[in-house]
């Protein structure tokens, strides 16, 4: 699995992508990026058998990767993703530097029922037009920041687009960083 290097000396990411098979990825259809990263884990999981051989091979793609993983994904994609988070080795969980996650559906239940805990890693859930409420309980309990929006781009796909990816994550997220500093500072009065 190659990673995929950005400009400028920021950290190397490689993308893992969790397609739900329900057509163009959403990733796709708003942001032009290509249908799969570096290493695809596509969901096919309709049993507990198939869904413990479905987290194995995330394991494996984790556990592979030649730099810390971005997961990418979309719909039913986005629960598997959270319930491996929350029940696989800790030391194949610790690769993963965050999640995007695309759409996820209100209620996954069922199969990909997990403890309610927030996800190891930071993770934005990206959801084009409104927000259920029940969805925004399921982003809190996953610890995620929400972002909602349509943006739908003409892109051509490939590595530019990878690394677009990248950088909406790594500027997303050290946004939350400069929020929770700005917050402690303002509760402690510490300058």
């Amino acid at each position: 699995m190659t990673a995929i290097a950005l400009p400028f000396a920021a950290p190397r990411l490689s993308i893992v992508t969790i397609g739900d098979g329900e057509g163009i990825p959403a990733w796709q259809r708003m942001f032009g990026w290509p249908a799969g990263g570096s290493g695809a884990v596509p969901l096919d999981a309709r049993s507990p058998a198939t869904r413990n051989i479905w987290a194995a091979k995330l394991d494996r793609a984790v556990r592979e990767a030649d730099a810390r993983v971005l997961i990418v994904a979309e719909g039913l994609g986005c629960a598997a993703s959270a319930w491996w988070a929350r029940l696989s080795p800790a030391d194949d969980v610790r690769k993963v530097a965050g999640a995007l996650l695309f759409a996820p559906p209100a209620d996954a239940g069922g199969l990909f029922a997990s403890p309610r805990s927030h996800l190891p890693f930071p993770s934005l859930v990206i959801r084009p037009g409104g927000v259920p409420d029940d969805l925004a309980a399921a982003v809190d309990d996953w610890g995620s920041r929400l972002v909602v929006g349509d943006r739908v781009r003409d892109r051509r796909a490939g590595a530019v687009a990878w690394r677009q990816a990248q950088r909406l994550f790594l500027r997303l997220t050290q946004q939350m960083v400069d929020h929770d500093v700005d917050r402690v500072r303002a509760i402690t009065g510490w300058r």
